[in-house]
């Protein structure tokens, strides 16, 4: 049974990785796909092709989602293309690691404007759509690193929290509405990312996970694909750890 057929969701950061993997999901359950990237144009054309090979309508956007105008463009130019957006899935998110006493200013202003201004902007420029047709899912893709913390991660961890505050917060302000708002944090997730780590480091992680093993990308999809669907329509405001046990 397809879960989301006609529905259309707007994917931010899709190209790869976690959000590559929700497109392929949810295109799978019958959703047409918007997504965003935005430094590979091969990547974004190759995913926009195997989307549309499940016979759904697919479309790849370059846009930079920490930008709060080339957001309301990006909001505008799907709408224009696919007439409505009933799923907002926040995923764009990068990393700038560094212990905090040689944390420099831009390292933190990069991942707070990427991972959570993000966020903000997106859901500022879709809410008119979705109040006028009173329906829709925004789903934020944090982490547990936004509930526990990390060493080296100040950045990272200070921008994923932020995610969950305003995830509550926007399912408060918009539930009247039928628009719901929930976040997902992933913990260790197995991807190409993760697959560059050296074996030590990997093993660090999957020794204090008490099911012994990094999560895949399609764990996480399918958490998406959870909160996208009718399966969820009584749930907002919630953040779903799917972390194989490491923080409960």
């Amino acid at each position: 049974m397809k879960l989301l057929e006609n529905k259309v969701v707007l994917i931010t950061g899709a190209s790869r990785g976690i959000g590559r993997g929700i497109a392929l999901t949810l295109a799978q359950h019958g959703a047409h796909i918007a997504f965003t990237y935005l430094s590979s144009p091969e990547k974004g054309m190759e995913l926009e092709n195997t989307l549309k090979s499940h016979g759904v309508k697919a479309k790849g956007y370059q846009s930079d989602a920490s930008q709060f105008n080339a957001s309301e463009q990006l909001i505008n130019q799907v709408l224009a293309d696919f007439e409505k957006i009933d799923i907002l899935v926040n995923n764009a998110g990068i990393t700038r690691d560094n212990l905090l006493m040689r944390m420099t200013e831009e390292q933190f202003d990069e991942v707070l404007r990427t991972n959570l201004k993000s966020c903000f902007n997106t859901t500022k420029h879709i809410q008119k759509s979705m109040l006028k047709q009173r329906s829709g899912s925004i789903i934020n893709i944090t982490s547990v690193v936004g509930e526990k913390g990390n060493a080296g991660q100040a950045n990272y961890a200070a921008s994923k929290a932020g995610m969950i505050g305003f995830t509550k917060s926007v399912a408060l302000e918009l539930g009247s509405r039928n628009i719901r708002c929930n976040a997902i944090a992933p913990g260790f997730i197995e991807t190409e990312m993760t697959g560059a780590l050296d074996p030590a480091t990997v093993k660090g992680w999957t020794d204090v996970i008490p099911m012994k093993r990094g999560g895949t990308v399609d764990d996480i999809a399918n958490a998406v694909l959870f909160f996208a669907s009718d399966l969820s329509t009584y749930i907002t405001g919630q953040v779903l750890h799917v972390n194989g046990g490491m923080y409960t």
